[in-house]
């Protein structure tokens, strides 16, 4: 069985998670591929991940591998008794899946809310059916169905 390790990306590993959602949004929305220009993700990476930000991002590794990252930030609502955490992004490398990295990465994000002291963590669902797949794994780890969620890019 492989060792699954999760620690906190630092600063210097800004550029490593920028590819990361890179590789990530490509995979979901590989035909609007010039939404997300990569210098673009590399300076905003660069500007969350440092401890001044209300953002965290973790990163899994497999004997010293990385395997995986999930980004983390703190939301506030009424609906939710105040502060709560919102994943982000979550992507794990093909080569890592069905390896319990990403089961893992949110018993980490679960552990970090309980520290942070929210009490609700969310998380944006992909398009079904066509990510029946990683919503049956959101669900299947203690998430619940509450609807998708709309963007505007302004």
């Amino acid at each position: 069985m492989d060792i699954i390790a999760i620690e906190e990306a630092t600063a210097q590993e800004s550029e490593l998670i920028a590819g990361l959602v890179y590789d990530l949004l490509i995979e979901l929305f590989e035909d609007e591929a010039d939404l997300f220009p990569l210098d673009k993700m590399k300076k905003a990476a660069n500007k969350l991940i440092h401890q001044d930000s209300m953002a965290w991002s973790f990163i899994a590794k497999i004997d010293g591998e990385i395997a995986g990252i999930i980004n983390l930030n703190q939301c506030s609502a009424i609906y939710a008794g105040g502060n709560f955490g919102e994943i982000t992004e979550m992507y794990v490398k093909p080569q890592f899946r069905s390896k319990a990295v990403g089961e893992k990465l949110i018993l980490h994000a679960k552990d970090f809310s309980k520290e942070m002291g929210w009490d609700v963590i969310e998380v944006g669902a992909p398009d079904i059916p066509r990510y029946q797949r990683t919503v049956d794994f959101y669900l299947s780890n203690g998430f619940s169905n509450t609807g998708p969620r709309l963007t505007a890019y302004v």
